[in-house]
């Protein structure tokens, strides 16, 4: 039996991109929500880029009432730590794996692959670049947090120990508060990750300082 396969939406800023960025959405959204932020970033003087956006998997979601909508988990409760859906993040990290083994058969070395996302879609990066075997480009992990941080710390892989981790949030949160990615950062740098953390007065959203920062960063792995 097969294994299912994500749908993507794929944007490349030059032909023949030498860099891929695979980013997960947040939950009830899809691959096309942050497509639009690819013409907002100042990538100038990078190489060329392949932009993944995947699709969530479709799921019942326990705190929408079961609602069916695209989920990278379920979520089970507003505490989010308390009880979480192993399984569900597991199986959605093959997924993500796949999408990386995907870019590596294109020509693109792991190491010149990064991995971002928004709310569930930033707690699957980490969920899934802390583990991988192979050395990744960097995380970007926006408004989210760490998830199954009680089994990281044996399960987490030497071969991403010094990749680079950029961290924000919204100070004004309420979907995922501001504590919440302060405990998942607070325990990552306990662990000796490099963090880059920025914080912005806004909600669970995205905003266009922080926006700027996201290029700037780019800018400085890539072109260094």
């Amino acid at each position: 039996m097969t294994a299912p396969r994500l749908e993507t939406i794929q944007i490349d800023t030059a032909p023949n991109p030498t860099v891929s960025v695979i980013w997960m959405h947040g939950l009830g959204a899809d691959g096309n929500d942050f497509v639009p932020i690819v013409n907002e970033l100042d990538l100038s003087g990078c190489p060329g880029i392949c932009f993944v956006f995947p699709h969530a998997p479709t799921m019942p979601v326990t705190i929408n009432g079961g609602y069916v909508m695209r989920a990278w988990y379920d979520i089970l409760g507003t505490e989010l730590v308390r009880r979480e859906d192993e399984n569900g993040l597991r199986n959605s990290q093959k997924l993500i794996e796949q999408l990386i083994a995907d870019e590596k058969a294109r020509g693109i070395p792991s190491e010149r692959i990064f991995l971002a996302g928004f709310s569930q879609g930033c707690a699957m990066t980490l969920q899934t670049g802390l583990r991988h075997p192979e050395k990744l480009a960097g995380l970007l992990c926006l408004s989210g947090y760490l998830p199954l941080a009680g089994t990281i710390t044996e399960e987490r892989s030497s071969a991403n120990q010094h990749t680079p981790i950029f961290m924000v949030h919204g100070r004004a949160d309420p979907v995922i508060p501001l504590m919440r990615a302060e405990h998942s950062r607070d325990q990552l740098q306990a662990l000796g990750y490099n963090i880059e953390w920025h914080e912005y007065m806004m909600q669970h959203a995205v905003c266009m300082e922080e926006i700027e920062h996201i290029g700037a960063w780019f800018k400085k792995l890539l072109t260094n």
